[in-house]
């Protein structure tokens, strides 16, 4: 049984705590007495929070009813801009017009064109693991997690290599909002419009130019399938943050994993070809992204309460992946679990497009990591990011040795 709490007094929203941990025995509380709980905020409002696998799946499915597109997909409100451009984004969209733009990005991320860049990937996750081992010590996090998703959505969309560094700290800022130290000055909303102002830019000089890059497909492409440079702005936000920050956080919170679980690691060193199936439980132990925010668009009773139109819902993804009645032994990281229905890639019209690609960097990543390094081992604090919302490291120090 979870410790007990004082649901009055539950709070799982201040991002402060996220900074030394994940509250999982709050959750494990809240998914045992009040799996579907009324939490207020500090302005007043507050929000219905699901913490359990099978009510997040169910409200997943129903997305008349519970709206990505009506209020954002963050438990704050947002300003009229900033919503405006959020709903830009597929992640805030809601059908049909979620359907239509899904189909149109596609293009880029088909099992096939995902399959082609393994070789590019290979390549570039070897530098990094060279460069690494020159140095014998690093950040992880940033030195070398950071390094390949980057190259990788950076190349599908045809990124100039200058450009590319200030776009890892533009998205820090957008995803490290409640982090000081991330985003001192409160300007994640000014770094949202930057990358937005430079995917139009990028979108406008190619528009009606060839190029295999995923931009120049977009603009181009025969009739109603091509999207405008504006329609591209929202949406390069969603995709160059994706692309790279949970990619980033599935594998700083793998090398967690592994330091907690050496064994794990060490099976893993003898048998990379159980790192298929281990990947989703990388998936499912470090959930890059806790919840995403819904609004009811009508009076509804869910599991016998009853949420008012114009409600938040939030729906706990990493609550979700350590339910107990769907997880046995949910908090044993076991990289041989089969079945893992996680839903660190969310769950029905808005599962994750870049899904396959997540798992493909991940694998590749791991594969030469066991190739060149025999362990690590820390040296210096684990540091995480202080945000309710991303399961993310601002810094992990490690000491490589090599094989």
């Amino acid at each position: 049984m979870p410790p007990a709490f004082d649901l009055a007094a539950l709070d799982v929203y201040d991002p402060l705590q996220y900074e030394t941990a994940f509250p999982h025995e709050k959750f494990a509380f809240l998914r045992e007495e009040a799996p579907v709980h009324w939490h207020p905020t500090p302005d007043g409002n507050g929000f219905w929070l699901l913490s359990r696998h099978a009510d997040v799946i169910e409200a997943s499915s129903d997305p008349q009813t519970f709206s990505a597109e009506l209020g954002g997909v963050v438990i704050e409100d947002l300003e009229p801009q900033r919503l405006a451009q959020m709903r830009g984004q597929l992640l805030a969209m809601d059908p049909p017009k979620h359907r239509e733009v899904r189909r149109k990005v596609l293009v880029g991320f088909t099992p096939g064109l995902i399959g082609r860049m393994e070789p590019f990937l290979r390549e570039r996750a070897r530098a990094v693991m060279t460069a690494a081992a020159e140095r014998g010590s690093c950040d992880f996090v940033h030195e070398m997690a950071a390094q390949l998703p980057l190259q990788v959505i950076c190349e599908i969309f045809g990124i100039p290599e200058e450009d590319r560094g200030w776009i890892v700290e533009a998205g820090d800022r957008v995803i490290g909002r409640d982090d000081p130290e991330l985003d001192p000055e409160k300007s994640s909303g000014n770094a949202s419009f930057k990358l937005g102002a430079y995917g139009f830019k990028l979108a406008s000089e190619r528009a009606g130019k060839g190029g295999g890059d995923l931009i120049s497909l977009l603009m181009n492409a025969p009739g109603d399938a091509a999207i405008t440079p504006v329609e591209f702005a929202s949406l390069f936000i969603q995709l160059i943050v994706a692309g790279n920050e949970t990619t980033r956080t599935l594998l700083t919170g793998t090398l967690v994993a592994f330091h907690e679980h050496p064994d794990s690691y060490r099976a893993l060193e003898r048998e990379p070809a159980g790192l298929e199936l281990a990947i989703e439980e990388m998936l499912r132990w470090t959930t890059p992204v806790h919840y995403f925010r819904r609004t009811a668009t009508r009076d509804v009773e869910f599991q016998g309460h009853e949420i008012r139109s114009g409600q938040k819902v939030v729906l706990h993804y990493t609550s979700a992946d350590f339910d107990e009645s769907v997880f046995r032994d949910p908090f044993r990281f076991d990289i041989r679990r089969d079945p893992n229905p996680h839903l660190a890639f969310g769950w029905g019209e808005h599962f994750c497009l870049g899904a396959k690609l997540a798992r493909l960097e991940a694998r590749v990543f791991w594969e030469e990591f066991f190739a060149r390094f025999s362990g690590f081992e820390l040296a210096g604090p684990i540091r995480r990011m202080r945000s309710n919302l991303n399961n993310s490291h601002k810094e992990i120090r490690v000491r490589l040795t090599l094989r």
